[in-house]
C-alpha cells in the first residue's frame, strides 16, 4: 500500500545582514531636555569686570536663568566666588564632585580673565591665581596649598558641556598677556590647545570684550542651552569661536558717527559730535556690536558717549592698538580720500536737504510762512538744480500731480469752484480759464 509523503517544509534563510557601527560622534554625553546645569565661574587674572557686566545683562537677564523661570531653559546653578552664598569647603566641593565625575547634572565652565602659566610663579613656591587648598601629601597631618585656577580648569574642561572664555583677557589674553608680561599669561585657546573639545564635542566659545556687554554674553548662553536641550541647532560661530551674529560686523557699520566719515567730516577734539578716527579711533577695522547694542540696558557705549575705539574685542588687543588715542596709521589714507569725495557729496545732500526741507506750496510762493526764523526762499541757483534733479527724478515714473493731457479725467481742464475759493493760487496754477 502506498503511503503519502509529506512535503518537505522549506526554511527561508533571510542573508546576514554585516553587523554596522555607528559613526562616532565627538559628544561624550546625550543632547536632551536638561533639568538643571551647573555653571563653574572660575577667574584668572581678571579685575572683575566681567562679572560686574553679567550681572548687568537686561536681555536676557540672568535672574531668569537662575531663577529657573525662562521657558525651555533647564535650571542654572551658579558657582561664582563672589557671588555664591557658600564659601570655603562648601563652595569648592561641587568643583571636586564635578572633577570626579559625581556631580550628577552637565556643566558648563566659564572663565573670565587670562590664565597664568603657574609654573613660573611654582619655582618659587608661589602662585598668581587661585581657589581653595588642597593637600600636598598624603595623611591628615599634610601640608596644604592654594589650587590655581589654572589647574581647575585643565580638571574641568574635559568633562564639560561647554567651555566659555567671557572677557578679552579670557579670549586672546588681553591686558595681561601684553609684550613684557612676567607672567606667560595666555588665552583659554592656547591653554587648552587647537584639539580641545568639550563633552558635547564644542572648542573653546570665545565672547571677547573689555568689559563685554553682559547681554552679549547671556544671549550665547541661552542659544548654547537651547542647543544642549536638543531644542535648537548648535549656534553659528566664526573661525575664532566668536558668535557669528554678534561680532561679524565692525564697529564702524553700526556707528552712529558713520554718516560724518562719508561726508569727509572728523573731530578734532573730544567731545566733537563728528566722525573719531582722526583722534584715535579704531572703530572701521574691529569687530564688535558696542554702538549698536548699547552697554547697559541697550544704553551708552564707547563711541555713543563720546570715547574712541581701542580695539579691545581683537585679538591684537592691546599691542597692535597702541599707543591708545593717536590716530591709526591707515587713517591717514583713508580720512584722505574721504575727505575729497565727501566735500562733493556733502554739498549735493545740502542742496537735496534744503530742496526736500520745503513744501511744494513754499517753492510756488516763494515764502516761508514760519515764525521761527527769517527763512528765505530758494534762489535761482537752487531752483535750476531741482529742475534738472526732478527731471531725473521722475524719468520714466509718474510725477505727481494730473499727468498732463489727461486733465479732462479730473474733474476738467480746471479745478472745481473759483478761483477765490482756494487760499492762494498755489493750487489752481493749472487753471486755464479766467475765472475770477
Amino acid at each position: 500500500m502506498a503511503t503519502a509523503t509529506q512535503p518537505e517544509s522549506l526554511k527561508v534563510v533571510q542573508p546576514s545582514v554585516p553587523e554596522t557601527k555607528p559613526d562616532p560622534k565627538p559628544q561624550r554625553l546625550p543632547l536632551g531636555p536638561i533639568q538643571t546645569v551647573h555653571v563653574f565661574w572660575l577667574a584668572g587674572m581678571s579685575c572683575d569686570g566681567c562679572s560686574i557686566s553679567v550681572t548687568g545683562a537686561t536681555n536676557p537677564g540672568i535672574e531668569g536663568l537662575l531663577l529657573g523661570t525662562v521657558p525651555a531653559m533647564p535650571k542654572v546653578i551658579l558657582h561664582h566666588p563672589v557671588l555664591s552664598v557658600e564659601s570655603g569647603e562648601g563652595f569648592t566641593q561641587p568643583f571636586k564632585d564635578a572633577v570626579a565625575g559625581q556631580l550628577g547634572a552637565p556643566y558648563v565652565v566659564v572663565y573670565e580673565g587670562s590664565v597664568a602659566d603657574e609654573r613660573i610663579a611654582e619655582r618659587t613656591g608661589g602662585y598668581f591665581c587661585a581657589m581653595g587648598m588642597e593637600a600636598m601629601g598624603e595623611g591628615e597631618g599634610g601640608e596644604s596649598r592654594p589650587t590655581p585656577t589654572a589647574t581647575w580648569l585643565k580638571r574641568m574642561a574635559p568633562g564639560a558641556a561647554a567651555t566659555i572664555a567671557i572677557g578679552t583677557c579670557a579670549t586672546w589674553g588681553g591686558v595681561p598677556s601684553a609684550e613684557g608680561n612676567p607672567t606667560g599669561a595666555m588665552s583659554l585657546m592656547d591653554f587648552l590647545g587647537k584639539d580641545y573639545r568639550s563633552a558635547f564635542g564644542l572648542p573653546v566659545i570665545n565672547i571677547p570684550g573689555c568689559a563685554p556687554q553682559g547681554d552679549n554674553f547671556t544671549e550665547t548662553v541661552f542659544a548654547v542651552l537651547l542647543f544642549l536641550q536638543g531644542l535648537g541647532p548648535l549656534p553659528t560661530f566664526d573661525e575664532l569661536g566668536r558668535p557669528a551674529w554678534l561680532f561679524a560686523e565692525t564697529v564702524h557699520r553700526g556707528c552712529t558717527r558713520a554718516g560724518y566719515y562719508e561726508e569727509g567730516v572728523f573731530a578734532k577734539n573730544y567731545g566733537d559730535p563728528e566722525c573719531l578716527v582722526d583722534i584715535g579711533c579704531w572703530g572701521p577695522v574691529v569687530n564688535c556690536n558696542i554702538v549698536k547694542r548699547g552697554a547697559i540696558n541697550h544704553m551708552g557705549g564707547c563711541m555713543e558717549a563720546g570715547g574712541v575705539c581701542i580695539g579691545c574685542t581683537m585679538p591684537g588687543f592691546p599691542d597692535k592698538f597702541s599707543p591708545f588715542y593717536k590716530a591709526p596709521p591707515g587713517a591717514f589714507f583713508s580720512t584722505a580720500a574721504s575727505m575729497s569725495v565727501g566735500a562733493v557729496i556733502r554739498r549735493l545732500r545740502r542742496l537735496s536737504n534744503r530742496h526736500s526741507n520745503t513744501e511744494v506750496r513754499w517753492d510756488v510762493l516763494d515764502h516761508v510762512p514760519s515764525g521761527w526764523g527769517n527763512l528765505k526762499a530758494q534762489p535761482l541757483a537752487l531752483k535750476v538744480t531741482e529742475l534738472f534733479y526732478q527731471k531725473w527724478q521722475h524719468f520714466r515714473a509718474k510725477k505727481p500731480g494730473r499727468p498732463p493731457g489727461e486733465e479732462d479725467r479730473f474733474w476738467g481742464g480746471d479745478r472745481p469752484g473759483n478761483r477765490a475759493d482756494y487760499h492762494d493760487h498755489s493750487a489752481t496754477r493749472e487753471d486755464t480759464d479766467d475765472r475770477s
